[in-house]
């Protein structure tokens, strides 16, 4: 079969597009790597989105919660109805290992089979992708770059490698439930992106020193009991259990290079693309969701991306209306 269309990547923009190739007709299969909204099922048990329920709607399906801002298990009931709602035709655990370009069509490569599509959008995202530390220890078992709940965390020595939302999150909770918080801050100062409703908090706990921080400072190595740690000119040794590292994500440049996607050398590493029509250097390979904004990871989001299935689709009418 050859499809009009094929999405890969089964998250909240995804699932987006799969909806607009509904309306306009076009035929469409969604390919996700893991579970439906992989990178949201992923995230730390307890959280809360920054955004309202009514910014995260998609496909005209209310976004039911409790509060204002809605849960991580909130999330992953309303886009399961999404999924339902609107019969998408979806894939999952099924990740993409090859998009190779043809004359007349792509040829799309999985674990599974081989698939055929007249068009495809890449929707990834970028949580998938830690940024490592890149120095020795980091593969140790006390390492982790995502993070799931404080409880395991209770009375151990916790160090938070990190200046933005999630490390302050992380390094607050752990604290609350009981662990022993070091926050490791390689700039001088947090970010000053940290929300609002955290930053107040975390400063306190700064201040009165019930989290020690050190600022201007980089973990040199992980060590099975310790940390070695250089703040300026000092070099020293912290006792310590478990590292979280909430040093970021970023895209799969692997797999978009592979793809064809050229990456422009700014440093934010953008994926070249236009920004009315989302179309890739790739005629007919077009990118949507956060992945567009490359590095620059603390732009892009649901509630702004929302329209780009919607862009995609009139960009496809229009160049099928050209042809005719």
């Amino acid at each position: 079969m050859l499809y009009d269309l094929i999405i890969i990547g089964g998250g909240p923009i995804g699932l987006v597009c799969g909806i607009e190739a509904k309306k306009t007709g076009l035929s469409h299969l969604i390919l996700e790597k893991g579970t439906l909204v992989n990178s949201i099922f992923h995230f730390p048990a307890n959280m809360t989105f920054f955004s309202t329920s009514i910014l995260l709607e998609i496909g005209n399906v209310p976004f039911i919660s409790h509060a204002d801002k809605p849960t991580r298990t909130e999330a992953l009931e309303y886009y399961r109805r999404i999924a339902d709602a609107w019969n998408l035709n979806i894939h999952l655990y099924e990740p993409v290992r090859e998009i190779l370009k043809q004359e007349a069509a792509f040829r799309i490569r999985t674990d599974q089979k081989t698939y055929l599509a007249k068009r495809v959008i890449l929707a990834t995202g970028f949580y998938d992708q830690e940024v490592r530390l890149g120095i020795p220890g980091e593969e140790l078992p006390k390492v982790r770059h995502y993070y799931d709940e404080a409880h395991p965390y209770f009375r151990q020595k916790v160090a938070v490698i990190g200046a933005g939302n999630s490390a302050c999150d992380v390094a607050l909770e752990c604290w609350q439930k009981g662990a022993e918080v070091t926050l490791i801050v390689r700039g001088p100062q947090l970010k000053e992106s940290i929300k609002y409703w955290i930053k107040p908090n975390i400063e306190n706990r700064i201040r009165a020193k019930d989290i020690l921080t050190y600022f201007n400072a980089e973990v040199m190595e992980i060590r099975p009991e310790n940390l070695l740690v250089r703040q300026e000119d000092k070099v020293f040794e912290i006792e310590n259990d478990f590292v979280l590292a909430m040093t970021g994500y970023r895209p799969d440049y692997a797999f978009l290079e592979s793809a064809g996607v050229a990456i422009e050398g700014d440093e934010f590493r953008t994926p070249v693309h236009d920004p009315v029509t989302l179309e890739t250097n790739v005629p007919g390979l077009y990118l949507a969701g956060v992945i567009i904004g490359g590095l620059k990871t603390n732009k892009w989001f649901i509630e702004n991306t929302r329209d780009h299935g919607k862009k995609i689709m009139d960009h496809i009418l229009q160049k099928e209306n050209n042809d005719v």
